[in-house]
């Protein structure tokens, strides 16, 4: 489906705009992952559990064929399954909460110090965009080998190896000299290790833990830590910068912060029984400037901090209470959800980078509606993607989602918005209201690419039904594996029919 931590495209580029007294903002670019995954079975799939299984949380009567409706185990039904009491599930969800907003933190806290990094590495902005390009391609690259190890290992002890290899990279990646730029890219894409280990993961741990709405309240909650993270990320990397006197200090917050998350993830998280839930028995130093201008730049940064934050817990909550109402009468309605929040916001987006140097008030109020349309689909996406692949698969499917979603939206979208921005400035003369204009014209793109992210999912509509019935179907054993055998058809001759492979038939 689709990636369900929607990023700002030109994220890195946030920082660039802290420079222009007019605020502009950032659009984002969706992407499309549609199907459930089609990886090799895996030998998770062989065992048998007994009696055919119902998956709960589903519309209709998808679930067992003796029942009208598929039962959802009550709170004592999950204890007795996961071996977890409630208050044990719910302080799991609660750390990997607090890891997902710090991984986020740490993405923004380049951004919120990124024209203090452009200065100290004399570079522009197509360099700097590079930043998160390096960043987002090793994280995508390596999304498909956690996935796979993901659905097969021990996820905790994967988790942790990740992070603190995340943690300890950042950490060196403060201590870089001013001629060794590239080494900074190395380390932002080996960042993409730890954060890679974490996202394909950590959401199917909240699967095995919850089922139909608790699942869906939890990973609302799982999912605010994306623009709660993004928002504390860029207010963080300035507060630290402007206290220390240094970016280099910035970058030296997350990683302390990671060697808690590391200590959490071991003492209080424990694996839960993979899919056991769905088979329950149905069978460099600034300037001096003047107080006043510090405190207007801090009030610019505080505002569009608490501007992404805000907007992300509304959205986010928002988007996961319209979209559980609306699925009692359409069962269409998670794609069509997102698709709405989507469409609806790129007009807003828009708005805003035109307004940005008449009104900055305006610019403000457009940013606060688009991004909070654009928060709705975060839980929702990760919902859909969870209930149309069957559990021994979801790490591989997240692995797959964060790889396409990606290459389709963030992964070069930054080094290309920079790449424009400095080509049209090429052609206009040097000043400050140049930059400005040729990073709000190339911004714009970003809008557009929202409305046809919403064409998407609309198109997703279209196969939801199906792609969720097929993977019930198989949790509860009434779909079997395709192999050699079925890939067969049944043609007449003389009188009599014949299997022959698909292949071998010319439409």
């Amino acid at each position: 489906m689709i990636e369900p931590g929607f990023q700002p495209p030109c994220s890195v580029l946030r920082g660039k705009l802290r420079s222009v007294s007019e605020r502009t903002s950032l659009a984002w670019v969706p992407s499309i992952l549609l199907s459930p995954a089609s990886s090799p079975r895996s030998q998770a799939d062989d065992t048998d559990d007994g009696p055919a299984p119902g998956t709960p949380g589903l519309p209709g009567s998808m679930g067992n064929p003796k029942s009208e409706d598929p039962e959802v185990p009550d709170r004592e039904g999950l204890q007795r399954i996961t071996g977890l009491s409630s208050g044990r599930s719910a302080l799991i969800v609660a750390v990997l909460c607090y890891i997902n907003l710090l991984n986020y933190m740490d993405r923004f806290t380049v951004a919120g110090v990124l024209p203090d990094i452009e200065q100290f590495f004399d570079i522009g902005d197509s360099s700097s965009g590079l930043i998160q390009t390096v960043f987002i391609s090793s994280y995508m690259v390596l999304a498909p080998v956690f996935g796979y190890l993901g659905d097969r290992y021990n996820r905790k002890y994967l988790m942790c190896g990740g992070i603190a290899f995340w943690s300890l990279v950042t950490l060196g990646s403060s201590f870089i000299p001013r001629e060794r730029f590239w080494l900074l890219l190395l380390t932002r894409g080996l960042v993409g290790v730890g954060e890679a280990s974490y996202s394909t993961i950590a959401p199917t741990l909240i699967a095995d833990l919850f089922v139909a709405d608790q699942r869906s309240r939890m990973l609302s909650v799982f999912y605010f830590a994306i623009p709660v993270g993004s928002g504390l990320g860029y207010i963080a990397g300035s507060k630290v910068k402007d206290v220390a006197g240094d970016w280099h200090w910035a970058l030296r917050v997350t990683p302390g912060l990671g060697v808690l998350a590391v200590l959490l993830l071991f003492l209080v998280v424990r694996e839960p029984p993979r899919g056991a839930v769905e088979r329950h028995s149905h069978s460099p130093p600034l300037n001096p400037t003047s107080w006043w201008e510090d405190l207007r730049a801090l009030a610019r940064n505080l505002i569009f901090g608490l501007i992404t934050c805000l907007t992300g817990v509304l959205g986010v909550g928002l988007g996961v209470e319209i979209s559980r109402r609306l699925r009692r009468s359409n069962p269409r309605a998670d794609p069509l959800v997102c698709a709405a929040g989507l469409l609806g916001s790129s007009p807003f987006l828009f708005l805003s980078l035109a307004c940005a140097r008449g009104s900055i008030v305006a610019t403000y109020i457009f940013i606060f509606i688009g991004e909070t349309l654009l928060s709705m689909n975060w839980a929702i996406v990760a919902d859909i993607l969870l209930y149309v692949v069957i559990p021994t698969r979801r790490s591989t499917a997240e692995a797959f989602q964060i790889v396409l979603s990606h290459l389709l939206g963030d992964a070069g979208s930054p080094y290309l918005i920079g790449l424009i921005s400095d080509r049209l400035r090429q052609g206009w003369p040097p000043s400050f209201l140049s930059e400005f204009r040729a990073l709000q014209f190339s911004l714009m793109l970003c809008a557009f690419m929202g409305a046809l992210g919403g064409a998407a999912f609309l198109g997703a509509a279209i196969f939801i039904e199906g792609d969720r019935r097929r993977a019930q179907l198989h949790v509860q054993g009434l779909l079997r594996e395709a192999g050699p055998a079925d890939d067969r058809i049944v043609v007449p001759q003389r009188g009599r029919s014949t299997r022959v492979p698909v292949s071998s038939v010319l439409i």
